[in-house]
């Protein structure tokens, strides 16, 4: 195997692993641009995972290749529900916003698991068959260099992630909207004189990183996993909040952090095919993705700036 093939297995590879942490990092740009700390990221993912795979595994002979993208829009619509119970509990309630996120990781994963065993009768789902398949994308591929590395063997969730990540740039620093949201979680009470409703955007935040991470959970499970089980999910979604927080809380940022992990993590999956990767042990490679996150974090975190409302309840009249 040549430097190029060895090239192309893991950029493609990258491509496919990066895209779900993209959706879920934008998901927690969201969140916490608008003052709520999201730590149910992981709960978003499996929950959208599991929705996604039991609705394309009940609906693939009646919609056929379009299952996989009709089974987004049932994660995002599943997420958006699970979201809103971290937004009533932190936002309405005012609890402890790292608590509730942890107990919503816990209840996606126990629901989504008790729910497999009671229909499936066993640990897993059976595999799906209508799936996010690897293509070529037309002309672009046949760039010379350019077009094998980035062009070939990819999926459109991997460049749909990559187009939504600039399209919420937009959004938030671009639009009344975004300012809006970024105003609740600067100086909430700055906010609410100005006659911005502080609990309806920080609504609209939280609600935003269910639609994300629920598209996230959706795209791994139909791209790589193929099935839905315990360890569907395994700590994705944490690396989608350190993607967010090594991309201090931007867009783009969040994307290239994002790609980085993915590229991570893509060497514990066809490290084994790559010529100069083999002959390393696979429990190194399997740990590479967390031990990389572990250190871009120490490396950067000190200079990263969180919002500065985030994680703090707004009460009316308080500054």
């Amino acid at each position: 195997m040549d430097l190029m093939t060895a090239l192309e297995i893991i950029v493609s590879s990258s491509l496919l692993v990066a895209a779900p942490l993209i959706f879920t990092a934008l998901g927690g740009v969201f969140s916490e641009r608008a003052g709520v700390v999201n730590i149910g990221l992981e709960g978003l993912m499996i929950i959208g995972a599991f929705s996604a795979i039991v609705f394309n595994l009940t609906f693939a002979d009646t919609f056929g290749a379009a299952t996989p993208w009709i089974a987004l829009i049932v994660a995002m619509i599943v997420g958006v529900i699970l979201s809103l119970l971290h937004a009533v509990a932190s936002i309405t309630f005012r609890a402890d916003q790292t608590v509730s996120g942890v107990a919503i990781n816990f209840f996606a994963l126990g629901l989504s698991l008790f729910l497999v065993k009671k229909w499936y009768s066993k640990g897993q789902t059976d595999f799906i068959k209508e799936n996010f398949r690897k293509i070529d994308i037309p002309v672009l591929k046949d760039i010379p260099i350019v077009g094998d590395l980035f062009f070939s063997n990819v999926t459109y969730a991997s460049y749909l992630a990559i187009i939504l990540a600039f399209v919420v740039w937009f959004i938030i620093f671009k639009t009344p909207f975004g300012l809006r949201l970024r105003s609740v979680g600067e100086h909430p009470a700055a906010a609410d004189t100005m006659g911005i409703n502080v609990t309806k955007m920080r609504y609209i935040g939280v609600m935003l990183s269910g639609v994300f991470g629920g598209l996230g959970g959706a795209v791994y499970a139909q791209t790589i996993t193929l099935d839905f089980s315990h360890s569907t999910i395994t700590g994705q979604g944490f690396m989608a909040l350190a993607a967010m927080i090594f991309g201090k809380w931007h867009p783009l940022g969040a994307m290239g952090a994002a790609l980085f992990f993915g590229f991570a993590q893509s060497l514990s999956i066809v490290g084994g095919d790559i010529p100069f990767l083999k002959d390393i042990p696979s429990v190194y490679l399997l740990i590479a993705p967390y031990v990389l996150t572990i250190l871009a974090l120490a490396g950067f975190i000190g200079r990263a700036d969180a919002p500065k409302a985030s994680g703090l309840p707004y009460i009316k009249g308080q500054r």
